[in-house]
């Protein structure tokens, strides 16, 4: 591949500015290019570009068109950086008015040079908010695609689409279906701007010229018009890539714009330490027809304030993933104490859930069209989930790490919305560490609250994921939680369900519509606070859970909590997969004695917190 910096524009708004600027203050910048300009951290612009692309890996070779009136300026700065002097082209202009076109630039350069390959192309006189994208993600993503690629970003509140070329992007394919240059109101609704940052087959070239013959005037060769025609009337296949960042041309902005850009755009200063981003996600329960999300049914579930994972990411020189020191033991005090930790606790601490989302995430956005930058940083996490008890410890793990990437590198709700999030949770624990688990977990977690969800069999085929429905929280009864202090591992208790329901046995498929009526059902006693109804259909939920997968399987622990409930009159079902049990007792004053027995029992017992989203800091950041 060969790369083309662009810098033959001529920005007379801008150099009249600073000449007859008053204050002094930029006298010594009378005279200089654009792209020479100081851009961000006091780097000049094109230096910014230069390091970026200047791999031998890469590139075979590098190319920047400049103009017959800067020319010289170019000259010089290519001998005091390394860049090869006989590769800057001069297209022969010297003002606005003789300009050739930023089109008819990039064809000089391959007709003058004879290229014969694919091409990058970028406007060396362009800010980027962010210094350190990976270009390489960029060429692997246009590799992977049968067309061009363009590099778009998201425009600021304060960016009006109308200065714009603006892209609109079919999210599956990330096909550019339409490009509109500098679109009117209401035109697009498209928030999405291209920047000069541009892939090109080889095969496609010619068309450059094809292009060039229909516009003689300079003024409309510009890459918009290119994009338009190429797009829109040839109808090519041609395909965005979004960054997480900002860009500007300084193109014919005045001082004002490239000094209130630069100050927008400038990183903080690097004595200062960086800011950690740190997030929250919470333990739930299952009130209503788990397990049945992982079969097509309907859940209503709800975060819990009680208990929680949370993960701190902070920038680093390289990146680390930093051991627990309870749940990534590394250190013992004998032989005896590693024996008993082992027993208890297995190998798998929640290191390998910090690794999977990083590598998930990675591949999420390269699949996505989304380059990220070449940041590092340093991951580390604490929780206070029970393990094995069947309160989505994991789950919390994972989707309080994505919430830390997706701030670190500047991801959107709509780059990753909400159902989306959840799938991808689901399958960094499904696809990379086997683990046994359905969708209810990991959708409450992305939403939060109490949450309704339908995962019926028609949503799944047709968009993917269920219906999500957030519930009001206010009136909520007392629930109350009982885990076994000593539990097995909570995945086992899936047992073979999955193979019975996928062969259609009656008693299976019966069972998991009957857990989605229940649901329906209990939706309707919260939204009428008729807790007596809610309580009898918790009941019948375990009962059917306990007709489905037997005894056996259930096992002893949670059979004997569900008896001790019941013996003072509470509803109860299990939360999750197993090793808890969550209840509803509407008498109070046996409340305090169903503690005591739970306690005396041996098991950890507490009231719920319910995590209300809407009274709490927002996504649960801290």
């Amino acid at each position: 591949m060969i790369c083309i910096l662009l810098v033959a524009g001529h920005g007379t708004v801008l150099e009249t500015q600073i000449k007859n600027d008053d204050t002094g203050l930029y006298s010594l910048l009378r005279g200089v290019p654009k792209a020479l300009l100081p851009g961000i951290g006091g780097k000049k612009i094109l230096d910014f570009w230069w390091e970026t692309v200047n791999m031998r890996q890469l590139f075979t070779e590098v190319y920047l068109v400049t103009n017959a009136d800067k020319y010289k300026h170019f000259e010089r700065w290519a001998t005091a950086n390394d860049f090869p002097v006989e590769n800057v082209i001069n297209d022969g202009s010297t003002t606005l008015e003789d300009q050739l076109g930023a089109v008819a630039d990039l064809q000089l350069a391959i007709r003058s040079r004879k290229l014969q390959d694919d091409i990058m192309v970028i406007a060396g006189d362009m800010l980027c908010a962010d210094q350190n994208f990976d270009v390489a993600q960029v060429i692997r993503f246009f590799r992977s695609k049968p067309g061009e690629l363009i590099i778009y970003y998201e425009l600021e509140e304060s960016e009006k689409s109308s200065s714009r070329g603006i892209v609109e992007v079919c999210p599956d394919t990330h096909r550019i279906t339409r490009f509109l240059e500098k679109p009117q109101e209401g035109l697009t609704d498209s928030r999405l701007a291209s920047v000069v940052f541009y892939c090109i087959q080889r095969d496609t070239l010619s068309h450059l010229s094809d292009f060039l013959c229909l516009q003689p005037q300079a003024t409309d060769r510009s890459f918009g018009r290119f994009w338009e025609w190429l797009i829109n009337d040839k109808q090519l296949d041609v395909f965005g890539m979004k960054l997480p960042t900002g860009f500007q041309l300084i193109g014919q902005v005045g001082l004002s714009d490239y000094t209130k850009w630069l100050t927008h755009y400038s990183t903080k200063p690097q004595d200062n330490p960086a800011k950690p981003i740190t997030f929250r996600s919470y333990a739930r329960v299952g009130l209503m027809g788990n397990p049945s999300d992982g079969f097509n049914g309907k859940t209503i579930a709800m975060s819990i304030s009680n208990f929680w994972a949370e993960v701190t990411l902070v920038e680093s020189q390289t990146l680390v993933l930093v051991p627990h020191p309870l749940n990534d033991p590394t250190e013992f005090g004998s032989l005896q104490d590693l024996f008993c930790i082992s027993r208890k606790e297995g190998y798998l601490g929640g290191l390998r859930l910090l690794q999977a989302t990083c590598k998930k995430f990675y591949q999420f956005c390269s699949k996505q069209g989304i380059a990220l930058t070449k940041q590092n940083f340093t991951l580390k996490y604490d929780t206070n989930i029970p393990r094995q008890v069947g309160l989505a410890g994991s789950s919390a793990i994972v989707s309080a790490t994505l919430k830390c990437l997706m701030k670190f590198y500047n991801i959107t709700d709509n780059d990753l919305p909400k159902p989306i999030r959840a799938n991808f949770i689901l399958n960094v624990e499904t696809d990379e560490l086997f683990i046994t688990a359905g969708l209810q977990d990991r959708v409450v977690q992305v939403y939060e609250g109490l949450v309704y969800m339908d995962f019926s069999k028609k949503l799944m085929d047709e968009q993917g994921y269920g219906n999500y429905v957030p519930m009001d929280m206010s009136g909520l009864p007392l629930f109350w939680l009982a885990y076994l202090s000593d539990p097995s591992d909570s995945g086992r208790i899936h047992s073979n369900i999955r193979q019975r329901w996928l062969s259609g046995e009656p008693l299976v498929v019966e069972a998991m519509k009957t857990f989605a009526e229940l649901t329906d059902k209990a939706r309707m006693a919260l939204q009428d606070r008729d807790w007596s109804s809610l309580a009898q259909l918790m009941d019948q939920n375990f009962e059917l859970r306990r007709t489905v997968y037997t005894d056996d399987c259930l096992g002893p622990g949670n059979l004997k909590m569900v008896q001790l409930a019941k013996q003072f009159g509470s509803a109860v079902k299990l939360p999750g997969s197993g090793g808890a049990v969550v209840g509803l007792c509407l008498d109070n004053a046996r409340l305090v004695e169903l503690r005591q027995a739970f306690q005396e029992a041996g098991c950890v017992f507490c009231v719920i917190t319910p995590y209300n989203p809407s009274a709490s800091t927002v996504g649960g950041q801290h």
